[in-house]
Order: C-alpha cells, then structure tokens, then sequence
C-alpha cells in the first residue's frame, strides 16, 4: 500500500508526535502548547511558519520547483473535546475533564507527517499551503481563519480536508460526491405560562404541557414539512422545567439542533419552527420566545475536486479500497466555510474497528496509529499530482 520508503520511515517517529499531542489536548482557541508543537516542527522542517489566524491558527508555506502561482491547500483541525478519558494507555490525557475524542491529534500528526516529507523531497512544482485550524468543535475556528484573510493571505485554487473514520476499515477512503457532512445550528424556545399550585392547573397556564407538545409538534419538520427523499434531523437535546414537586413553574426552556444535507432545506426549517410556537402559543394562550442560531453549513465536495482526490486516493490505497457508497453523516465539520470560499474535497480515512465504543466523541476513542502513514501518503500525493514537477 504504502511504497515510499521515506515515509514507513517515518511512522515510529509520527506516533510519539501524535501520543504527545494526545497526553496534552487544548479545546477550540485555547490551542496553545500544540500551535508551539507545529510551528516548532514547521520551522524545523524548513517551511515558512505563519500563527495567529483565528488566534492559534497556524499555517506553513513550502515552494518548490519553478514556484509560480499554483497552490493548493491542506488542512487538519488541532482542538480536543470537553471530554474524560476512560482508555487506560500511557499517553492517556493529563488534562481531566478533555481529551482527542475525535482524532484531530492524529489529523495534525499525519498533515506534519505531509509536511516534513515534502520539505524533504519537493517533487512538484507551486506552492502548498499547511493549514492547522483551531477550534473545529462547535466554535467555528474555520470560519475565524477564513474572516482573518486565510485565502487573501494564502491564495490557493482549492482546499481539501481530511477526517479519520470509525467503522471504516484502515486502508480504505470513502469519498463523497456533492453533500459530505451536514448544516449543524441550534434553537431555544422560551415558554411563559402563568405558575400555580400543582393541585390548581386552571389557575394557571401550564408552559410545561405546551411546551410537551411543541416537542411533539417539532417532530413534523422531518415527517411532514420536509420530502422523505432529503435529510433532516431535528433534536430536542434540552428540557428545563421547574424545581419543586408541588408547584406548576412560570416558564420550561427547550433547546435543540437542526442538522440538514441541503442549504434549501436548511432555509426552511427556521420559518417552519417559528411558526409551530406561534401557533401553539396562541393556542395555550401563552408566549413563546424562539430563537434561532446559524452554525455550521453543509460541508458540499465540489465535482473537479472530489473527482481528483479519488483518483489519488486510489493511488495510495488502490481503487478497489476507494469507496463512494458510504451515505453523508449528519455530523457538521467547520472546513465548510473554507469549502464555500474554495473549491475542494473532504475524505473519510478508515480509522478501523468501532466497537467497545471505539466511536468519534467517546470517552473510549482513540486515533488508530496505523493509518499515520496512510494519510501522510494522501497528502502528499494530493501535491504532487496537483502541482506536477513536470
């Protein structure tokens, strides 16, 4: 699978990168030891080291051959998650309560990995731009790098990323045509009754049996409001009502999450909410106080792009291992922002076995070391092909 001296021999090394970073995990902006372990390894390498993107962003710029103005880019996420570790290993994280729950330790390994191997072959002709983000997990570092001038600053032609993936069997690539990750945004609802005695409903008006049956009711965006043939998912994730057994309270809160695989949809489920509180509210004869938050939009593989990354994808895995049947996750991934500004392509890595809830997000994850080589071969690949030496 992997031919290239070079980079079998770098695997060992690789891995005690990415065991270090695992030990010391840093949520989104706060990535501070791991910005000073990438840029240290940048300059090491010999590459051009840019920080303070979106705060901890870094990016490093290695030219080769006859320069010019091709260049493309390569991005690995950095932030860990608000997370306890239950893995039992020596590079267990030190920090309690956080923890690389979604592998983003390995995907900065395995862009450094990228990085050092170019540096040291420079077999392609341009520029590649290294692009190591913060704060992917929910906090939208992506769309910080881009505000900052991340493609003023760094002109390239397109982008691609990179996620490993649980379930998937190492060696193998999924790539997706069009939607890969889904719209993530969030809600919360605030419903005002009038409190009373719980032995007394009809001195008051109860918030908590009309905000029951807006959960009810908000189930019907994805039934009723939205074609079977495209994906939607709306959660209640957040119920609060009251403190005491013996008292019906002013007011319950509900918050919830919105995830869709198309703008269009994403567009109509908003006006869809709002108007489901307004008419129960009328109907409880109680308020009803919506709010809506945009957060990540749909993460859309452009056509070009994702045609190319397959077809390097099946130069380091083989295309028998290179697959598109996989369906979208309903997950969100911020490398959408760069993706609207940019075209570009975002694989999955298999990342091996996901059982004994060896699952992205759980206190049982851990980054399969394995594919550290894999993913350093894609990428550099991806460069070499895309800016030809000629």
């Amino acid at each position: 699978m992997i031919t290239d001296d070079r980079i079998r021999a770098m695997h060992a090394e690789m891995t005690e990168w990415r065991r270090d970073l695992h030990a010391h995990p840093e949520l989104g902006f706060e990535e501070h030891r791991t910005s000073d372990f990438v840029a240290r390894k940048l300059e090491e390498f010999g590459l051009e080291v840019h920080r303070g993107l979106a705060g901890t962003g870094v990016v490093g710029v290695l030219q080769a051959g006859r320069g010019g103005n091709q260049a493309i880019g390569l991005r690995a996420d950095m932030d860990a998650l608000p997370i306890e570790e239950a893995n039992q290993v020596a590079y267990r994280s030190t920090v309690p309560g956080k923890m690389h729950a979604c592998g983003h330790d390995g995907h900065t390994t395995m862009l450094l990995g990228a990085a050092k191997y170019l540096a040291e072959t420079r077999n392609f002709s341009g520029t590649a731009y290294f692009i190591f983000q913060p704060a992917e997990e929910t906090k939208g570092g992506g769309r910080e790098m881009v505000r900052d001038g991340l493609f003023e600053r760094f002109p390239m032609s397109a982008v691609y990323g990179m996620h490993n993936w649980p379930g998937v069997p190492v060696g193998t690539v999924a790539v997706h045509d069009g939607p890969v990750m889904a719209s993530m945004d969030t809600f919360e609802i605030q419903v005002r009754g009038l409190g009373s005695h719980a032995a007394m409903p009809h001195m008051g008006r109860d918030p908590i049996v009309a905000a029951a049956n807006l959960v009810s009711t908000i189930q019907t965006v994805a039934s009723r409001l939205v074609p079977a043939t495209d994906a939607v998912v709306v959660s209640i994730t957040q119920f609060h009502a009251g403190d005491a057994w013996n008292v019906i309270p002013e007011t319950a809160l509900i918050r919830g999450t919105v995830r869709t695989l198309s703008a269009a949809i994403r567009d109509q489920v908003e006006p869809a909410l709002r108007r489901m509180c307004e008419g129960l509210a009328t109907a409880y004869g109680i308020a009803m106080d919506f709010s809506y938050h945009p957060g990540y939009p749909v993460t859309v593989n452009t056509a070009e792009e994702t045609a190319f990354a397959r077809e390097v994808a099946a130069t380091v895995v083989g295309r028998e291992n290179v697959r598109g049947d996989l369906a979208p996750s309903m997950g969100a991934e911020d490398f959408a922002f760069m993706l609207q500004e940019r075209p570009g392509c975002y694989i999955w890595l298999g990342n091996g076995p996901a059982d004994g809830g060896r699952v992205l997000h759980s206190p049982n994850y851990d980054f399969n070391d394995e594919i550290l080589p894999i993913g350093v071969a894609y990428w550099a690949a991806l460069v070499e092909r895309a800016l030809p030496a000629g």
